[in-house]
């Protein structure tokens, strides 16, 4: 999961490489970031209920191959449109399998067949700190290395290709916690795509309304605010980087609070999360009227809290859900519906090209209202629709 997850953000600080020096347009960089979403949501979606099928390792073994692919063809194509969005989307395809069957089986490894010593919400916990160490020390990298190092292009696509090689190593040695099905007692696959689960109350209006912002809130502060400061340093492509570390950095220390946080008798992990999201969003409106380096940074630390805290408690929530037979599936549906943040981007880049009057910080205000509204929602659904046992267990 961190490799893969390296594999997809590795991308981001580069953007402003990719403007400034390789020619192509604000929004077109941001259409190259968004494009892995296209690889991600059909791992995600096909990659979890197969692994319910036919096994956690069979499913997740080709995603650090694809992703070395995908780094190899974003190494060799800096200048050409073509190449770069289909190293995006195989790396997107890898980072799908990773996050839907990779997040399932930690899970499950986290589980007291496997490790019982941890405790509840250990799994999620555990796969979301792995992708977001492996988010936020990928951009680190590629940033750094694009500045100061030799071959700026193309070394840091390198040295993802070696830590997923590492990765595959160590993938071989891992338990396998889910057998593959008997060929004779499995269902028509167009069954196994169905989720039952995705249709429960507790998804529908607690967790569907804070996905998209687990990287709304995470595009904008090591995508848009970094792009926005790009003019306001000599150390461009760096400090894209130092906005990926501090926010991402924000992200991995509030998900190591995530079991104190979150409370399975309530909606409390995920109103702190779209809190955070709030703030964020309002600090992001400052940052990108007066662009300092030190709102700009206090903005990504906020941002990357709500990142954080929305995916962990998200994470903890869908697996209280989700049925015996459709961990990985659900999980797909929830990490899909979190990549529709990353549209953010694009979509402001093309709003403030088209509408001037539409400045930035209007959209982040907008932003601010909107998270509001879905923090509504979630407070009226504070006990809502909880998962019986869980709430049995926790009392």
């Amino acid at each position: 999961m961190f490799a893969v997850a390296w594999g997809g953000n590795e991308f981001t600080p580069l953007l402003v490489m990719y403007r400034l020096y390789h020619g192509f347009s604000p929004v077109e960089v941001d259409l190259f970031l968004f494009a892995y979403v296209f690889g991600i949501v059909p791992g995600l979606l096909l990659g979890g209920p197969l692994s319910d099928r036919l096994g956690r390792r069979p499913v997740l073994l080709p995603a650090p191959l694809l992703t070395i692919l995908g780094s190899l063809l974003l190494a060799l194509g800096a200048d050409s449109a073509a190449l770069l969005v289909a190293g995006r989307v195989l790396c997107g395809v890898a980072l799908g399998l990773g996050m839907a069957v990779g997040g399932s089986w930690v899970k499950e490894l986290s589980g007291p067949d496997w490790d019982p010593a941890a405790g509840p919400g250990a799994g999620a916990r555990r796969a979301a700190m792995s992708l977001t160490a492996g988010f936020g020390l990928g951009a680190g990298a590629a940033g750094l290395l694009a500045q100061w190092a030799p071959w700026p292009s193309a070394l840091s696509y390198g040295v993802h290709i070696a830590v997923a090689v590492l990765a595959t190593a160590a993938l071989l040695r891992a338990p396998e916690t889910r057998p593959a099905q008997p060929a004779h007692e499995r269902a028509p696959l167009t069954e196994d795509l169905k989720i039952p689960s995705a249709g429960h109350r507790r998804f529908l209006f607690v967790i569907a309304p804070l996905a998209p912002w687990v990287f709304g809130s995470a595009a904008a502060a090591y995508a848009v605010l970094p792009a926005l400061m790009s003019d306001r340093t000599d150390v461009p492509l760096a400090f894209s980087a130092v906005m990926c570390l501090v926010g991402l950095g924000a992200g991995f220390l509030i998900q190591s609070l995530g079991r104190r946080i979150d409370d399975p008798r309530n909606s409390r992990g995920v109103v702190v999360a779209l809190s955070f999201v709030i703030a964020g969003m309002l600090i992001a409106v400052v940052a990108s009227f007066v662009l300092t380096v030190p709102m700009a940074l206090f903005a990504s630390v906020v941002l990357g809290c709500g990142y954080g805290m929305a995916l962990v408690s998200g994470l903890q929530e869908v697996q209280r859900i989700a049925g015996p037979d459709d961990l990985a599936g659900l999980t797909a549906v929830f990490y899909s519906l979190t990549y529709l943040g990353f549209a953010t981007p694009a979509i402001m880049a093309a709003l403030s090209e088209t509408f001037p009057a539409v400045t930035y910080p209007v959209m982040f205000g907008f932003g601010a209202v909107a998270a509001t509204g879905c923090l509504i929602l979630v407070l009226v659904k504070w006990t809502a629709h909880l998962p019986r046992e869980e709430l049995a267990d926790s009392q």
